[in-house]
This record gives C-alpha cells, sequence and structure tokens, in this order.
C-alpha cells in the first residue's frame, strides 16, 4: 500500500471539514428519509439513527480532533543494535485495508473512517440498511475531499450488499481485506466472526456491571449510578446490573433508595428474590439469561450478593467484558477487585459512561474493544496501527 505524506492526509481532513459544513443540508435531507422510514419501536436504535445538526457538529469536531494529532504511522517503537552487526528498529504501520460494518448509526461514517484514514489506511464502509440515505450523502462528502486533493474515491468506499452478499464477501473479499471492525449488537458481531476469513477485532457489547460493597456511601453512588444507567440508553458503556453488598448495615434502605431513583427516571426494574422483598414493584428475575443481555433501554437488574468475591465471580461470568465499576470507600477492596474482574475498563466510584475516547483522552475512537489482541479499550488512532521490524544489514548471514 502507498504511503501517503501525512500533509496529504491532513489536507484531506481539513477539506473534509469545509465539505461537512457546506453539506449541511444535503445531510440532513438525507437523513430525514431514513428516519421518515424507520420504526420507532426501538428507541435506542432510532436514536443512533439521528443526525442532525448537533451530530454534525460532533462529526467535524471529530475530524477536527483527528487532523490535530500526530501521524501515528512510522514511529518508532524500540531500536537495537545486536552484535552480529544487525540494526533492528520496529515501527509502527498501516493495516492496510479496514472494513467496518456498523448499524444504524451514521456517524460512523464520519468518525470510524477519519482515523482509519488519517492512519493511512483503506476503508471500506458497510452501514446499515437503515441510514443508507445519510451514509451515502456523509460517503460523498469523503469523495469530494478525496478528489480535491488529487487521491482515488476507492481510499473509502461504501458497500452496498444485503446479508447474503455481504457474507460471500466476508468469505471471499474481491479485493486486500487486512481488518474487520463490527460496530454493533450481540447478531452482528457473531455474524462476522462467523463467516470472516481475515482478523476481526470485535466491539464488544456492554452488559456493565456496578457492585456497591457493604461500606458504600449510598449518597455519592446514587447519582453516579443513575448516570451511568440514564445519560445514554443506547451507548455500550450504559449500566445494566447493579449487585448490592448484603452484609452492608443498611441494606434494605440502600436498595430502596436505588429502586426509587431508577424507578423516578422511568427505569423499569428486574430483581432478584431477595431485592423484590423490597421493591414490591420488580419484575422478578424468571431466567438466568437475563443476565447475559445487554439492555440498550430504560431497564437495570438489582441483585443482592454475599460478599465481594461471588460479586466478582458473576461479573466475569456474565457482563460482556466492557466496563465494570465498584462503589467503596476502602482503597484495598477496590484495587482488589479492579485487579481481578475481567474488563477492558475498571472504575472506582465512578460512571461506567466514561469509557470512551474522548472521556479518557484518547480522543475520536473507532470502538470500544473487549478483545484482548491486539488493543482493549477505546480504540483511537494510535491503536489503528500494526507495527513492522526494518533490519538493516552489511552482508550478514546465519550460521
Amino acid at each position: 500500500m502507498k504511503l501517503l505524506d501525512i500533509e496529504v492526509r491532513n489536507n484531506v481532513l481539513a477539506s473534509m471539514m469545509r465539505i461537512l459544513e457546506e453539506d449541511r443540508a444535503q445531510i440532513l435531507e438525507a437523513n430525514q428519509k431514513d428516519l421518515e422510514a424507520f420504526n420507532r419501536d426501538d428507541q435506542a436504535l432510532y436514536d443512533r439513527l439521528v443526525a442532525d445538526e448537533a451530530k454534525i457538529d460532533t462529526m467535524i469536531k471529530s475530524v477536527e480532533e483527528v487532523w490535530q494529532q500526530e501521524d501515528p504511522v512510522n514511529k518508532t517503537k524500540e531500536e537495537r543494535s545486536l552484535d552480529n552487526g544487525l540494526k533492528i528498529i520496529n515501527k509502527t504501520a498501516p493495516f492496510g485495508t479496514i472494513m467496518i460494518i456498523y448499524e444504524s448509526r451514521p456517524d460512523v461514517t464520519i468518525e470510524a473512517a477519519v482515523l482509519a484514514f488519517k492512519a493511512n489506511n483503506k476503508i471500506l464502509l458497510k452501514g446499515g440498511k437503515e441510514a443508507k440515505h445519510s451514509n451515502k450523502a456523509l460517503v460523498n462528502c469523503w469523495h469530494k475531499a478525496l478528489l480535491e486533493n488529487g487521491l482515488e474515491k476507492d481510499w473509502i468506499q461504501f458497500l452496498e450488499m444485503n446479508r447474503e452478499e455481504t457474507q460471500a464477501f466476508l468469505r471471499e473479499p474481491d479485493q486486500d481485506l487486512d481488518l474487520i471492525v463490527p460496530r454493533g449488537g450481540e447478531r452482528l458481531i457473531q455474524f462476522v466472526k462467523e463467516h470472516a476469513k481475515c482478523a476481526v477485532l470485535v466491539s464488544g457489547r456492554g452488559n456493565n456491571f456496578a457492585y456497591l460493597a457493604e461500606d458504600v456511601d449510598i449518597d455519592k453512588t446514587l447519582p453516579v449510578l443513575i448516570n451511568a444507567k440514564t445519560d445514554k440508553i443506547s451507548a455500550c458503556n450504559a449500566l445494566d446490573k447493579i449487585l448490592i453488598d448484603q452484609r452492608n448495615p443498611n441494606f434494605k434502605e440502600t436498595v430502596t433508595k436505588i429502586g426509587e431513583a431508577l424507578r423516578e427516571k422511568g427505569v423499569s426494574l428486574s430483581a432478584d428474590e431477595t431485592c423484590a422483598q423490597i421493591l414490591n414493584d420488580a419484575q422478578p428475575i424468571s431466567s438466568e439469561s437475563i443476565w447475559y443481555e445487554e439492555f440498550l433501554a430504560m431497564k437495570a437488574v438489582i441483585a443482592a450478593v454475599d460478599h465481594q468475591a461471588q460479586a466478582t465471580e458473576w461479573i466475569n461470568k456474565y457482563s460482556g467484558g466492557h466496563s465494570v465499576s465498584i462503589f467503596t470507600e476502602n482503597q484495598d477492596k477496590a484495587k482488589e477487585f479492579m485487579d481481578e474482574i475481567d474488563a477492558a475498563a475498571v472504575y472506582h466510584n465512578a460512571s461506567t459512561r466514561f469509557t470512551d475516547g474522548g472521556a479518557m483522552g484518547v480522543g475520536a475512537e473507532l470502538a470500544i474493544s473487549t478483545d484482548k489482541l491486539h488493543h482493549r479499550g477505546p480504540l483511537g488512532l494510535a491503536q489503528l496501527v500494526t507495527n513492522k521490524y526494518y533490519v538493516f544489514g552489511d552482508g550478514q548471514i546465519r550460521v
């Protein structure tokens, strides 16, 4: 793959900021077509589909943030000289071609592509049919920016394929394909993993947990739980399950306060047998399957645990490995919990909603990876590269 000069890549991004502003009306018009055709029964998916004035502002800001960041390509990671005279330099390098498969959110067309392009990758965009008009309008902006700077449009391609065509492409792509990033629900991720023949970087589901230890400060914790659950229900970092330690001397009062606060915000509750006796209007848990669910809705589960070890065991069994928070005033217990939880982000006395590239200081993100290779957590510009060894010699042979 041709390595573009960083000035050229940045010039494309500068053009893109201007073109998004100039084409604002066309983008809004295209998005309105998608919204009118969408069934609003799925409120979380509808929210993701919206590309209003504020969303376009966010897209422009995302491009600007990436434009301001350093070039992640060709950076020296390590360097050494061997006794045999060989000089070895390990540098960052582009993946090559990255395919991004996503549902509903047209802003991914900008925010994911800008990261991949700045890291000198070609991008294949496969958006959901529910956002086809919005995505086409945004890809058209990309093509204008590329052509304006003397580049071919195939640096950023939009793929219009149905499920069967996508399956066939994943199995036998008609062009080089080095990495696939699926962004969406569990079914989409499993579909891609089942059929893809190249590396897949999983942007996992949420199903995030909070554990309230026996010494929890409920007055400090309650606003954090409300934020984690209700601030943005369509986000993968939203809270789904709340585990409360029964050794809390104010256990009943704690459960009651949490239940009342969530209900006031319109959250429907499911509860285990212990908590259901306190929360009379909570739906009893009837199946273990609920523990595996990512709700993406105004819904939460409240349950009691006997001790921290049980909370850790449950979370590691049922969670999506995305974000988990412990609420305690004991630093040692917090550290033990955070060390033992298997998740991309673990929190002490803070909202899971911070698992986000911008909120964590990474900048714009492609996804939140729950994989352990090659990166876990917010996948920003610096993580959209692989590496390459440059070995310099003067006639050396291995004997």
